[in-house]
């Protein structure tokens, strides 16, 4: 069956980088784009970047723009979100997630746009 398996968060100081992975499985990786979301407490899932299913376009919120970098690797049907320059506010928990589609938005990936999610994984950036 379709399943997505995020690792790689942690406790990390200000400044500080992670690089987040997501191991997919149970459908054709190389045909859909792959989204990253996260959800601090008290708020509302977000997004925070996404990459076609051939890596010919990424895109990102503004928020993590010139920080974040997301790729992908077809052959080992795996994701990664790398996170540099991290900041309080970019605490959370991250989910990747499959796209019903090939391509990405021009903007931020949607939530109704990604209809199968990982377990995600828990970041917390804090001195």
């Amino acid at each position: 069956q379709l399943q997505l398996v995020e690792s790689g968060g942690g406790l990390v100081q200000p400044g500080g980088s992670l690089r987040l992975s997501c191991a997919a499985s149970g459908f054709r990786f190389d045909h859909h784009a792959i989204g990253w979301f996260r959800q601090a407490p008290g708020l509302e899932r977000e997004g925070v970047a996404c990459i076609s299913s051939n890596t010919g376009r990424m895109t990102y919120a503004d928020s993590v723009k010139g920080r974040f970098t997301i790729s992908r690797d077809n052959a080992k049907s795996m994701a990664y979100l790398e996170m540099n320059s991290l900041k309080p506010e970019d605490t959370g928990i991250y989910y990747c997630a499959r796209g019903t589609y090939a391509t990405c938005s021009d903007d931020a990936p949607a939530m109704i746009e990604f209809p199968f999610w990982g377990q995600g994984t828990q970041v917390t950036v804090s001195s």
